[in-house]
């Protein structure tokens, strides 16, 4: 006679509960399949359209929130509760709209890149990303797009990764809104917050970035387009960007970086309405502009920085409505800056005004508001009736022998000034033939 016996039936029980679990075709409001193991992250996702079925094998390959988006269909939105997510590099294939609810979190273990996009129109939004790690063989990143276009990355908050937003080959993506907050690791050991390479039409728009090498890095990106950023605190520059033509920088903040923004190789730059200040270090400017040519650095604030504006083998370049404060030294243009117009700024107390390596004069400055100019008005036109020449007899010898900046408060200088009044051509030929006598706004 048979018997029943439990531990004969136990097999069947097991794989009754794993066919009911592999059983992927939902509605679009799904409720958790309540018989399945639990993990660590929640264990229903949604999106708008029935997703095809996935093999068991292939969800463990991939991971719950991999295989789920794998068996979108595309176009989907697809929408991810709140919930620890810990997978293998999840990669999107197709066009979708992936959305985390408060408290969706990515979580690279330190080990990997996060997200990897791999097509047109791919919206990713709303998620906390975190914990990529870093390596010296691979660039890993928050989300990392390539060979895409029209992608959306916005309002994530992006912490402890090498690399937040990485870039390549891209067009017409936008990164907005983010938070990223990097590992504050050396630059060895470090990423950049945004990164892109080889793109063009790329937009960046309100992000907050600290600590990481550069907070905003482009390299052979053309039709760039960053506007009112805050990037803080990050180990090498704030901006960096090179061989990147025909781009606009307005509206942001750079602040306390380490060697502060560094443009290079470039033209047809747009510059406007930034604020650099308090970059502060031996090796650290408010802007860096080397080999720039055909650009506009117009109505920026310059507070407080170690050299507010370098020029470097850059040429035909206008400098204009600029306000330089309190930095150590304003404008440093070097023999090899030709053809650039610097006019109607405003200088006020700063170390040094203006420094140059030579002694001949190959830019033009005019109607700037200089506070150490002692000349005078007699007309009273608002345009002082003699030149002035902003640099120093003792900022000539400083730039020439750095180490003499200790003299700084010694009678030395004094005795340089008086040398200086009565025998002018001790200096160099860059003079401001017409100096404003008011600030502007006053």
């Amino acid at each position: 006679m048979n018997t029943f016996s439990p531990a004969a039936a136990a097999p069947l029980l097991i794989a009754w509960i794993l066919v009911s679990c592999s059983d992927d075709r939902r509605t679009a409001v799904e409720e958790p399949c309540r018989t399945c193991p639990t993990m660590d992250h929640a264990t229903h996702l949604t999106h708008t359209a029935t997703a095809a079925t996935a093999s068991p094998a292939r969800a463990t390959d991939l991971g719950a929130l991999g295989a789920r988006i794998a068996g979108a269909p595309a176009f989907a939105k697809i929408v991810v509760p709140a919930g620890v997510y810990r997978e293998p590099t999840i990669v999107i294939t197709k066009p979708v709209e992936l959305v985390g609810q408060p408290g969706a979190i990515l979580d690279g273990e330190g080990a990997r890149t996060v997200l990897l996009v791999l097509a047109d129109d791919v919206t990713v939004t709303g998620f906390t990303i975190r914990n990529t790690g870093s390596s010296q063989v691979a660039e890993r990143a928050g989300i990392k797009v390539s060979d895409a276009r029209r992608c959306l990355i916005a309002r994530n908050q992006f912490h402890n990764t090498a690399f937040g937003v990485y870039l390549e080959k891209t067009s017409g993506c936008v990164v907005r809104e983010n938070t990223l907050h990097g590992s504050g690791a050396t630059q060895s050991q470090n990423g950049n917050g945004i990164h892109a390479w080889n793109s063009e039409h790329v937009t960046v728009l309100e992000n907050d970035i600290m600590g990481h090498r550069d907070g905003i890095y482009f390299e052979f990106v053309t039709h760039g387009h960053v506007s009112n950023n805050r990037s803080v605190a990050n180990s090498r520059y704030g901006l960096h960007f090179m061989f990147s033509n025909d781009s606009e920088y307005q509206g942001n903040t750079y602040r306390e970086n380490g060697n502060g923004v560094a443009v290079m190789y470039s033209s047809r730059v747009a510059m406007r309405r930034n604020t650099f200040e308090r970059n502060l270090g031996g090796a650290a400017y408010g802007l860096l502009l080397k080999d720039i040519n055909e650009s506009t650095i117009v109505d920026n604030t310059f507070n407080t920085n170690t050299v507010a504006l370098h020029l470097e083998g850059s040429s035909r370049n206008t400098v204009t409505n600029n306000v330089f404060a309190q930095n150590g030294v304003a404008l440093r243009i070097l023999a090899n800056a030709q053809d650039n117009v610097i006019e109607q700024n405003d200088f006020k107390a700063n170390t040094f005004d203006v420094a140059t390596n030579s002694r001949a004069s190959y830019s033009t400055l005019r109607g700037n508001f200089w506070d150490r100019y002692r000349g005078y008005d007699l007309d009273h036109d608002g345009v002082g009736d003699v030149p002035h020449a902003p640099v120093t007899l003792f900022g000539l010898f400083v730039e020439q022998t750095p180490a003499a900046l200790v003299l700084l408060r010694s009678p030395f200088v004094g005795l340089l000034d008086l040398a200086e009044r009565a025998i002018p051509s001790l200096t160099p030929a860059l003079r401001d033939e017409a100096p404003r006598l008011q600030a502007r706004g006053t």
